[in-house]
């Protein structure tokens, strides 16, 4: 007995003292599997998702609103009917939230052109329609800066020579692009005074150079997405319409 347990002892030692030889990775193989009809879906996997696909399908494929025509964004040199609606709308969504946690208003809106992904297309407007135009999951801030700073908003404005969405605001430029009017809901602009910005975080961050928000006197983040203020305004109108007007104009 005693015999068998010191054989046992001994291979278990030998064992132990055995070392696996290292490992070394020496080559990487791979190969494209296309995806085709080919490959059959999964069906339980299927039955699982189908009733949430079907939910979000038919949520962002009801009809909200109707456009009477196609808008873009290349549709206008310094203010397009697609932008003036869209800073127009946000400021209609955001100004009663703001205006009922502060007690101010909203002194006017400054979106970018590159924001706007998609046109509205004439039609029949969805949830998803706003999603085409705003696929981005910004959402909307209020800077409060001084007039110096709107100043300086409206020389961007004037040197980018572009159709970035505005709302409240009326910048009149020259042949030379120098400024011949600026009025901030029909006001000159007063530089000691602090006024109300709505935008987005990307914006107010320094996004497309847009530098003039910072400092700023204080920040109100509304928890309010660009695209759901889209959609809500969508589903409280039966019909937009979208114009190009004089709120940025360029006079001879």
């Amino acid at each position: 007995m005693i015999f068998k347990q010191l054989i046992a002892c001994t291979c278990l030692l030998f064992l132990a003292s055995c070392k696996t030889p290292p490992v070394s990775l020496s080559k990487i193989e791979g190969k494209e599997i296309p995806i085709s009809e080919e490959i059959k879906p999964d069906q339980d996997i299927a039955n699982f998702i189908k009733p949430y696909h079907d939910h979000v399908t038919n949520t962002l494929d009801s009809v909200l609103a109707y456009a009477p025509d196609t808008y873009n964004k290349a549709n206008g040199k310094y203010n397009t009917a697609i932008g003036n609606f869209m800073a127009d709308a946000i400021y209609e969504q955001s100004n009663p939230i703001f205006k009922r946690r502060t007690g101010h208003d909203i002194d006017f809106v400054l979106l970018n052109k590159g924001g706007i992904r998609a046109q509205i297309t004439k039609g029949d407007i969805t949830s998803n329609t706003a999603y085409e135009i705003m696929p981005f999951e910004n959402s909307i801030v209020v800077a409060a800066i001084k007039g110096k700073n709107v100043n300086e908003a409206l020389t961007y404005l004037r040197k980018a020579k572009t159709a970035h969405p505005i709302s409240k605001l009326k910048l009149v430029i020259n042949s030379d692009f120098n400024i011949v009017e600026a009025l901030v809901k029909g006001q000159p602009v007063d530089e000691n005074k602090t006024y109300y910005v709505a935008t987005n975080e990307y914006l107010y961050n320094g996004g497309d150079n847009m530098t003039f928000f910072r400092p700023s006197d204080s920040l109100y983040v509304l928890n309010y997405k660009l695209r759901n203020a889209l959609i809500d305004y969508f589903t409280k109108v039966d019909t937009i319409n979208p114009v190009i007007d004089d709120r940025f104009i360029q006079i001879k």
